[in-house]
């Protein structure tokens, strides 16, 4: 995979559609391409034009509930084509680990939904349900239905001896409610009575984003994503550019704050922003500009200023993140940092408030 070569992250963005630049787009689901059962509103029919530019799509999970012929079956039932093949689940991912490091037919205690049980038997692994079967190794991922019994066979094989695989540590789910337990939420239940550290076999690390590559033979893959610790350092980590979306789970507050493995080459509102061209952040002496929006050092204050200089037009204000996150991840190089930010007129005030960041006026924070 190639590194992409925009420079520091969101700086340079993509004077062209991406959709029109990168060859395949490795999506995560949850967040990105639906929240719940549902799907992201107007993202089928975005995936659909990206198709039709040319641009192939792979499925890439963290989320092991479901095997990939649900998955794939789900999404056709959105409107977005897809099968088995193009869809990789964590719990692949910890099945084919699992199998290489205890062999064909060895005896795997299986946590969470019917995704991780499939997965272990499509990898020619005995998968058992009690402690007392002798599992050599527990796979845990999520499943909607895991609850105490289940928990408590994986607390006793774990001390028996197994070895503990989660097919991912995501805290949270999103959900039409908000975030929501994930199965890293469970796998600190095991980790915390038993005192030992799980295996984690789903992204971030780069062995899902590179099956996937593999599949697709993907020359100039973008992974698109809502987490900045799984999607976007999972790419970095695998050599591709990444495509972070605010329909998930992450928000401007966290982005900003983000360390230097968590920043996103690329931003937008959701995944149809493979459709649309990316303006750069060019600096302006102390400031920072992208489009009609300045992000700028306050005086004598590790405090950023945003300002909209005539009219923002139709962008949302993402114009305007994309300079604060530059802005300040200039300033905080080598290490993520919390940012105060503050408006400078009613426009950029609206903006903040949006994003949930603080929204007052300089003049009011200097009073």
């Amino acid at each position: 995979m190639t590194v992409p070569a925009s420079g520091a992250p969101l700086a340079s963005g993509s004077p062209v559609p991406p959709a029109q630049v990168y060859d395949v787009a490795l999506l995560d689901l949850d967040g990105v391409v639906y929240v719940g059962p549902d799907a992201v509103p107007g993202v089928p029919e975005a995936l659909a034009v990206a198709r039709t530019a040319g641009m192939r799509l792979g499925f890439v999970t963290n989320n092991a509930a479901r095997t990939p012929g649900q998955v794939a079956e789900h999404l056709t039932e959105l409107g977005i084509a897809a099968a088995p093949g193009d869809v990789i689940t964590s719990s692949q991912a910890a099945a084919t680990v699992v199998a290489e490091t205890f062999g064909p037919g060895a005896r795997v205690l299986a946590v969470g939904g019917p995704g991780v049980a499939a997965a272990l038997s499509a990898a020619g692994l005995t998968v058992v349900e009690r402690a007392e079967d002798e599992p050599v190794a527990v796979v845990q991922g999520y499943g909607r239905e895991v609850g105490w019994a289940q928990l408590a066979e994986a607390v006793v094989a774990v001390r028996n001896g197994a070895r503990h695989v989660a097919t991912n540590a995501d805290a949270t789910i999103p959900s039409p409610r908000g975030p929501l337990p994930g199965n890293g939420a469970m796998v600190g239940v095991v980790r915390d009575v038993t005192g030992q550290d799980p295996l984690i076999t789903g992204k971030p690390d780069p062995a899902m984003h590179a099956e996937c590559v593999r599949r697709t033979a993907a020359r100039r893959p973008l992974v698109v994503g809502d987490r900045l610790d799984t999607d976007i350092e999972g790419a970095r980590r695998a050599g591709a550019a990444s495509l972070l979306v605010l329909s998930g789970v992450t928000d401007p507050a966290v982005l900003l704050a983000a360390s230097p493995e968590h920043r996103p080459d690329l931003l937008a509102a959701d995944a149809a922003g493979m459709l649309q061209p990316h303006p750069a952040v060019v600096p302006d002496g102390r400031s920072w500009r992208c489009g009609a929006w300045t992000a700028s050092v306050g005086e004598g204050r590790d405090v950023l200023v945003l300002e909209a200089s005539g009219d923002p037009g139709g962008d949302n204000g993402l114009d305007g993140l994309r300079a604060l996150c530059v802005a300040h991840w200039a300033r905080h190089p080598d290490r993520g940092s919390a940012a105060g930010v503050v408006a400078s007129g009613p426009r950029a005030r609206e903006a903040l408030v949006g994003w949930g960041l603080t929204a007052a006026d300089p003049e009011e924070e200097r009073a």
